[in-house]
């Protein structure tokens, strides 16, 4: 804007020298010339420092603004890479953790190879099971409990009518369908251990039938508890005719999970059971105090009547002992020669 104002401000003064030229002489001219020259340069010198001082301004502006900028992306860097570092050393200590949960696997499985120790693992898993469902209650459960045959079962559960007294049992299957499932091996070879993987837990079914299931004693059917999800889920996923089997020989397959169903099922059951005895018992006992709240009005009417009698019988003496008072009154206000006039 001000480069536009110096341009017109010359064409104007250029116009002037061009129409008053001929009324003066040289020497005019050279002295408007010349101080139209000073004031051109003290105009632009003026224009000059006032855009540099904008310059400068806006250059100081744009500087602070950049460093403003500068600060905070590398506040914000520095942020990142502090965070980005706390991430690494978290899943540096996960890393370990992971080693750390591998090598316990590892050692886990070669605790499970023995039968011995599959054995105990079913036990505890079971008796764990059965303390947070019903707790340590041996009204309700017992633990390696001794049959009349001196055969002796995991657990014995003594659930309501009609389901009566239930064994439960622990079975873990493992070496066959660890083979089994075995992708390094081959099918030809997974099928023999397949084949040999239902034999074995139809032994178990068959044990558990045989053993824990025995009249007027337990229960007409028995739990076989499977401590592994797994391979329950891959019975009842690929070996219906194994389900089918225990079914017909009255042996109910559970894992962790239907058990802890089962379990609280029968739980809810006992409590229902306790909840009607004692309403039969708080019903009994409201009949028996209505039999003595009958006694009591009984005898309550007929201390009232007594009452009532006794009350009649103390306003007729009260009656009687006014009447006295009266005329013992009238005796003190009669004077000795009225009585002595009464005399004669």
């Amino acid at each position: 804007m001000d480069y536009v104002i110096m341009i017109l401000l010359i064409i104007a003064i250029i116009l002037e020298v061009f129409f008053f030229s001929r009324k003066k002489d040289n020497s005019d001219m050279t002295e408007r010339l010349g101080r139209f020259e000073v004031n051109i340069l003290k105009e632009m010198n003026e224009n000059l420092n006032r855009l540099n001082d904008k310059m400068e301004a806006r250059l100081n502006a744009i500087n602070e603004k950049v460093n403003e900028r500068l600060d905070h992306n590398f506040e914000k860097t520095n942020q990142t890479f502090t965070s980005v570092l706390e991430r690494l050393s978290k899943i540096d200590e996960a890393q370990k953790k992971i080693e750390t949960l591998s090598s316990d696997i590892v050692s886990l499985q070669s605790i499970l190879t023995d039968k011995k120790s599959r054995g105990i693992y079913g036990e505890v898993n079971l008796r764990h099971i059965l303390e947070n469902v019903f707790g340590v209650n041996a009204k309700i459960y017992q633990l390696q409990y001794t049959l009349p045959n001196n055969t002796i079962a995991d657990c014995v559960l003594y659930a309501p009518e009609p389901l009566g007294t239930i064994i439960i049992d622990s079975k873990f299957p493992l070496e066959n369908y660890q083979m089994m499932v075995d992708k390094k091996i081959s099918q030809q070879d997974r099928f023999i251990y397949e084949k040999q993987f239902k034999i074995d837990v139809k032994k178990h079914i068959d044990a558990i039938h045989s053993k824990y299931i025995i009249p007027e004693v337990t229960a007409d059917q028995a739990i076989m508890f499977l401590p592994a999800e797994a391979i329950f889920a891959e019975l009842n996923a690929y070996h219906s005719d194994i389900i089918d089997y225990a079914y017909r020989k009255k042996v109910w397959i559970c894992s962790p999970t239907t058990l802890i169903s089962t379990l609280t099922v029968i739980q809810m059951i006992i409590k229902n059971m306790e909840r009607d005895q004692y309403t039969s018992i708080i019903h009994e006992e409201l009949n028996k105090l209505g039999i003595e709240f009958s006694r009591y009005k009984e005898r309550w009417d007929k201390l009232a009547k007594s009452i009532q009698t006794v009350n009649k019988d103390v306003e007729n003496v009260h009656v009687t002992t006014e009447k006295i008072s009266k005329k013992f009154d009238l005796i003190n206000q009669v004077e000795v020669q009225q009585l002595g006039d009464e005399k004669d």
